[in-house]
């Protein structure tokens, strides 16, 4: 067969980038040139093969492209300087990303009691840009008021919606048929809508719904960010305003001024926490400490003792009623909010006490770390989606291209070729509801990252890739940490050491097959290594895929009579037929092992056939019963 009907050619069509259509090519070619029915069957496999090939290829350079754009919005807000440049450039993105015909933005007018069209690209109609959408009217006004995304694969059709002569007249003169609107959302509250539509009637894919809720979040952010900005301005140009009307405050006022130069400098340099806080000592002395919202430091600048947590909940509760910092005793508290949002505190011993202009200084530094941690926390969620990406590439089969996987962790500091291990954490750690399980995810790429490791979810698991050699440490450390911020038993099975990208994948599956062994041994809420279950854990590990588990029930025929009569009556049954056994079946080697008379061993051997049958020494039953204690070991590993 010549190359031109042989499977290979889909390989050089998939090398090319090939339209779909061309892969019909080699199958034409050979019926064309009478080939037997089995190799044009071979043939239309290897096509369908390359298809979901290309298919896959196609959603992996999407993806990036998406990622890509969600970087480049992300840089557009550290670099923030104007507003509509910010969101023009997402409408922009959500329009070539989501390949739509028009994408566009509603803001609220909470005056007017309804929302205003803010932003377009892909436009052709006046009318259509000067749309005002009552709230509840039309699917934008619905998004807007329900704060949910809704979509339409036909506007005009779709009797979800109240519609209205303007709307459906603006939509019908830009020729607008299928729309998906996302709701722009500041904490719990919904600012404004994000739309993507197409002049032709189409479903909008979940990802698609997904990649425009994530431009939907920074456009939010953007909002916001100018919003603290402005208010960070407005205060610099009404403490300069002071400063020349009220001499008698020059000082107070020139401290607030340089401190929020400061602070705005901060904002634009990309500074973090722990700057802010020493800037506002250094303008305002004393001592601070910055609080995330669980009442863990960020930062300490000074020395002083950490107030309780029942004093910080009710300080920051009364902060953020009054919307200005508050004092109790001797510290002044100030809550760190982004919307309805509680993200920390901000607590300060002045050296002094502090006149209205401090406080202010104060204020604004709590908005200046409420959007310092707002980026901290985007940059990380977008770390954490690529850290995640590359171990679940590397547990992938087949493995593709080790050397740009090694390039890719090099980038996040991980040495692909130094030992590392691999934990499969179990279902037990997860509840049914998201948050939860995003949550327990959100930890362990933080638990992984902090120490040069991956994190990444994968059919129904959590998986870590942690450096290092000792994989049964590593499970019981994770387990044991993981319970902790669950509330419940997690159990962890581990694997490794592994050393290179082409040997994780196979870690991955047996930490899989680990993790399964000690659910059938009765070790939930536990962690442990392939190693240290030995031969029956991977046949446990085996057999369970195919769910028989019935380990218990299997001890029960086996040896159960013998574990029974030794909880009974305080004998030692168990402890003598492994001896026995431990030395080849040698009466004075175990006698002398357990420290008794041969006699002894003996007489307990008899008891054990009377408990057990007369033939238990068979080679077969021997073979048996030499297992059903090895499991009953592992099953009650202190013993």
């Amino acid at each position: 067969m010549g190359a031109m009907s042989s499977p290979v050619e889909f390989l050089e069509l998939l090398a090319r980038e090939a339209a779909a259509v061309e892969f019909e090519g080699p199958l034409v070619a050979a019926r064309a040139a009478g080939l037997p029915a089995d190799r044009l069957a071979e043939l239309e496999q290897a096509k369908t093969v390359a298809l979901r090939v290309r298919a896959l290829l196609e959603r992996r350079r999407r993806r990036e492209i998406e990622l890509s754009g969600l970087y480049d919005t992300a840089s557009d807000l550290a670099g923030l300087r104007d507003l509509d440049d910010v969101l023009r450039a997402i409408v922009h993105r959500a329009r070539n990303l989501l390949g739509a015909d028009v994408a566009y933005m509603t803001l609220n007018d909470d005056e007017r009691g309804d929302t205003y069209m803010r932003v377009t690209d892909g436009s052709v109609s006046a009318r259509f840009q000067r749309l005002r959408l009552p709230m509840g009217a039309g699917l934008g006004g619905l998004v807007a008021q329900s704060g949910a995304p809704y979509v339409t694969a036909n506007y005009a059709e779709d009797e979800r919606f109240h519609h209205t002569g303007e709307i459906d007249a603006g939509v019908r003169e830009e020729g607008l048929v299928a729309i998906l609107g996302v709701p722009l959302r500041l904490g719990s509250t919904s600012i404004g809508v994000l739309y993507s539509a197409n002049r032709s009637a189409r479903p909008f894919a979940r990802e698609e719904v997904a990649l425009l809720v994530s431009l939907a979040a920074h456009a939010a952010v953007a909002i916001d960010t100018a919003r603290l900005l402005t208010e960070t301005r407005s205060a610099l140009a009404e403490l300069s305003a002071a400063n020349t009307t009220i001499r008698a405050h020059s000082s107070s006022v020139e401290r607030a001024a340089a401190a929020h130069d400061r602070m705005t400098a901060l904002v634009l340099r990309g500074g973090g926490v722990e700057d802010v806080a020493a800037a506002v000592t250094e303008v305002l002395g004393g001592a601070l400490l910055a609080l995330d919202a669980e009442g863990r430091l960020l930062a300490r600048v000074g020395e002083t003792d950490e107030p309780d947590r029942s004093d910080i909940v009710e300080a920051v509760a009364a902060s953020r009623t009054e919307g200005r910092s508050v004092r109790r005793g001797s510290l002044w508290y100030a809550a760190v909010v982004a919307g309805a949002e509680n993200l920390g505190a901000l607590v300060l011993r002045p050296d002094e006490e502090l006149v209205d202009a401090d406080q202010r200084i104060l204020e604004r530094a709590a908005l200046v770390t409420a959007l310092l941690l707002l980026f901290r926390r985007t940059a990380a969620e977008a770390e954490g989606r690529v850290r995640g990406e590359l171990l679940d590439d590397l547990i992938a089969r087949p493995l593709r291209d080790t050397d740009a996987l090694r390039s890719r962790a090099r980038r996040l500091g991980v040495d692909l070729d130094a030992p590392h291990v691999l934990v499969a954490v179990g279902d037990d750690a997860i509840a049914a509801t998201g948050s939860a399980r995003q949550r327990v995810l959100s930890w362990a790429t933080t638990y992984a990252s902090t120490r040069g490791g991956l994190a990444a979810a994968r059919d129904g698991r959590v998986v870590l890739l942690l450096p290092g050699q000792d994989a049964g440490g590593a499970a019981r450390a994770v387990a044991r940490d993981l319970s902790r911020v669950t509330g419940r038993p997690v159990t962890a099975g581990a694997s490794g050491p592994s050393v290179g990208p082409a040997s994780l994948a196979a870690a991955f599956r047996e930490a899989d097959r680990c993790l399964t062994a000690l659910g059938a041994l009765g070790r939930a809420g536990q962690g442990a290594s392939t190693a240290e279950l030995g031969f029956v854990g991977l046949l446990l590990g085996a057999v369970g895929d195919e769910g028989d588990r019935d380990v218990a029930g299997f001890l029960t025929t086996t040896v159960g009579p013998v574990v029974d009569y030794d909880a009974r009556r305080g004998t030692a049954l168990v402890k003598t037929l492994e001896a026995y056994f431990g030395v080849g079946g040698s009466l004075a080697r175990a006698a002398e092992q357990l420290h008794v008379h041969v006699n002894t061993v003996t007489q307990r051997l008899e008891r054990v056939g009377q408990l057990l049958g007369a033939d238990w020494q068979r080679p077969e039953r021997a073979l048996e019963v030499q297992l059903a204690l090895r499991l009953h070991r592992l099953r009650s590993p202190a013993r």
